[in-house]
């Protein structure tokens, strides 16, 4: 049997006109001065999504001059944490009203399915909130415990300038993971999407001028990395970056840091392992890898692409998760039926694929897909749900991150096994363990190297619990009170209490 579950195309739901995107600076909407514009050609059916504004060094300047003066005059710094959060409430607001709006461009520069996109756009509203109650309950410490002459204080503030750069698989969400928590703690911004996907966060500057969000604070430039993101990196009046997107760019963004050694915050790539023990509810176990792999087209950080499956059960699992695979509905993004959507370039799709005709020729075999998927009425870039096995540790598409629906099969015998073949990647971002033994869930859960570890589940999250990674997965961390702790600079403050100070000069 070798059926998929493809949603052909209806044809409809398709924008009239394309959105056009112009930057956001200083509370103003504006072209770029040389008129340079760019287009996102939507990759699953072939339409113009939108036409934007190329920004170039002068927009970037500007952005970042505004953002300094705002932050420097104190119109959001210096103010309140209840009139910060009270603007970070009402953009909540002002997200979950806009919803439809924002999901149907999302999904069409995306090519993830509508009904993801429409869940990202609500679930951003959540972070927005967490975000609020988090600027009301910074604290710092005290200490009065230095002798009866001295109080020491420890304070926490804004770090400053902020560069937010944002990748194209995860526009919105990603973005609300950085930019509400940066606005709680007291810092500006100046926010770069992707080239590919930058209509949302446009959009975004709309609700943010409607929620009352003070000029200059948030300032938003489209365009490119060159030279958009890279200026925004190096230069001097900004403090701290935050990043998402690939371990290479990453390394890319702290060279060009290092010239001011501002704070630099990444999220990066990750290989995510999920270890299966023979005691495990193989039946939760094998939906939850699947829709760890498919999920967003395997286009996402945490991707579950690798499982390591006790030698006992392997053979059977494996055919568990093929025969979900094909029930997977893959197709028309914009269908509420499907669950899987395009890739995000031709580009994009013949590197996942030459992933897989390299593990092939190193050996493995693939049990499911491996090619090119044909929609009916599509003529966009889709890939098969692929499942490949006989992968060994030392092979590519075990090590890299392939970043599509391609889900490699590896075995083990023991817990030390298991714990040597999930490490064995410049990756840790996160981790997963399947079984119902308690100790074989803590012992993993510790020796494992990854900034998440789930246990029977899989990419379960909410807004309290912080992400980010170990090794090349990147450093720092985003949400929770963490992702807070990240924008705040912590400050001593030593007060001498009376005229006690004894004098350092002495008259010989």
């Amino acid at each position: 049997m070798t059926a998929m579950t493809v949603i052909p195309s209806t044809q409809t739901g398709l924008p009239t006109e394309p959105y056009v995107g112009r930057h956001f600076i200083n509370g103003k909407w504006q072209d770029s001065a040389d008129g340079e514009t760019f287009e996102r050609v939507a990759p699953s059916h072939g339409v113009v999504v939108s036409r934007n504004a190329k920004g170039s060094e002068v927009e970037t300047e500007a952005a970042i001059h505004a953002a300094r003066a705002a932050f420097d005059s104190g119109i959001w710094s210096r103010i309140s944490a209840k009139a910060r959060a009270a603007v970070l409430l009402k953009v909540a607001d002002l997200i979950e009203a806009n919803v439809e709006r924002f999901a149907l461009i999302e999904t069409l520069e995306t090519g993830k399915p509508i009904t993801q996109a429409t869940g990202e756009i609500s679930g951003a509203a959540d972070l927005w909130r967490y975000a609020a109650s988090l600027a009301r309950t910074t604290k710092g410490d005290s200490h009065n415990t230095l002798g009866e002459d001295i109080l020491g204080v420890v304070v926490k503030e804004p770090i400053g300038v902020v560069s937010v750069i944002t990748p194209w698989n995860f526009p919105f969400w990603i973005l609300s993971q950085k930019l509400p928590f940066a606005l709680a703690a007291g810092c500006t911004c100046v926010v770069k999407p992707s080239e590919m996907t930058p209509s949302t966060t446009a959009m975004l500057g709309e609700l943010l001028d409607e929620a009352g969000m003070p000029p200059g604070v948030v300032n938003i430039v489209l365009g490119y990395g060159q030279p958009v993101g890279s200026l925004m990196s190096s230069h001097r009046e900004v403090d701290m970056i935050t990043f998402t997107g690939s371990t290479a760019v990453g390394k890319t963004i702290s060279a060009a840091a290092s010239g001011t050694l501002k704070k630099v915050a990444l999220e990066l790539g990750g290989k995510n392992p999920q270890v299966i023990f023979a005691d495990a509810d193989l039946e939760s176990a094998a939906d939850a890898v699947t829709f760890g792999v498919y999920f967003n087209a395997g286009e996402c950080c945490n991707s579950g692409s690798r499982i390591i499956v006790h030698e006992d059960i392997a053979e059977a699992f494996t055919a568990r998760v093929i025969e979900l695979s094909r029930l997977v509905a893959f197709g028309d993004p914009l269908d509420p039926r499907t669950q899987v959507g395009a890739m995000v370039t031709p580009q994009h799709q013949e590197k996942v694929d030459g992933y897989v005709k390299a593990a092939v020729a190193a050996g493995a075999k693939v049990g499911l897909g491996g090619d090119r998927l044909k929609v009916p009425g599509l003529k966009g870039d889709f890939y098969q749900p692929t499942v490949v096995t006989g992968v060994t540790p030392d092979m590519a598409i075990a090590r890299e991150e392939v970043f599509g629906p391609v889900l490699s099969v590896l075995t083990f015998r023991t817990m030390d096994e298991a714990i040597s073949i999930a490490n064995n990647a410049s990756y840790g971002l996160s981790a997963g363990v399947w079984s119902e033994n308690v100790h074989t869930v803590l012992e993993f859960s510790r020796r494992a190297q990854a900034g998440t570890v789930w246990s029977n589940t899989w990419m379960d999250g909410f807004p309290e619990l912080t992400f980010g990674g170990m090794k090349e997965s990147g450093q720092g961390r985003e949400i929770g009170s963490y992702g807070l702790e990240e924008f705040l600079e912590v400050k001593s403050l030593v007060m001498r209490i009376g005229r006690t100070r004894a004098p350092w000069v002495k008259a010989l």
